[in-house]
């Protein structure tokens, strides 16, 4: 009877860092236009003198920057999370649950590549 494989070979890791690689690169490209979006929020260019008007817009203005932060917000948090994926790549402990010990399933790490849970790990801990 043979044992399940406790790492994934090279081939298979070289699939999974180029699926984050390009998710990274996604992931910038996306950051970097939040970035621009909220640096021209603050320069409106446009000059309003009817007050009631503008107390609407300034309030509107304000949702809509906060919005755009928790938007910039998580999409460092998931940039860092996909760095984080290529160090265990490098480290080789890329996909091996720290929940069960166990691989990842290929499916999962290809949806989700920078997981550290399998779905059975993700379950238990809803629970």
């Amino acid at each position: 009877m043979s044992e399940a494989p406790l790492r994934y070979s090279r081939e298979e890791l070289a699939e999974f860092e180029q699926i984050i690689q390009d998710k990274l690169t996604a992931a910038r490209k996306e950051l970097s236009f939040i970035k621009e979006t909220l640096s021209r929020k603050n320069d409106s260019g446009t000059d309003n003198t009817a007050s009631s008007s503008k107390v609407l817009e300034d309030g509107a203005d304000t949702a809509e920057k906060e919005s755009m932060n928790q938007l910039a917000s998580r999409q460092m948090k998931f940039i860092q999370q996909l760095e984080n994926a290529l160090v265990r790549i490098k480290n080789g402990t890329y996909g091996v649950c720290i929940g069960t010990g166990k691989l990842i399933q290929k499916e999962r790490l290809r949806a989700v590549p920078h997981t550290q849970h399998s779905i059975e790990a993700k379950m238990a801990r809803r629970d």
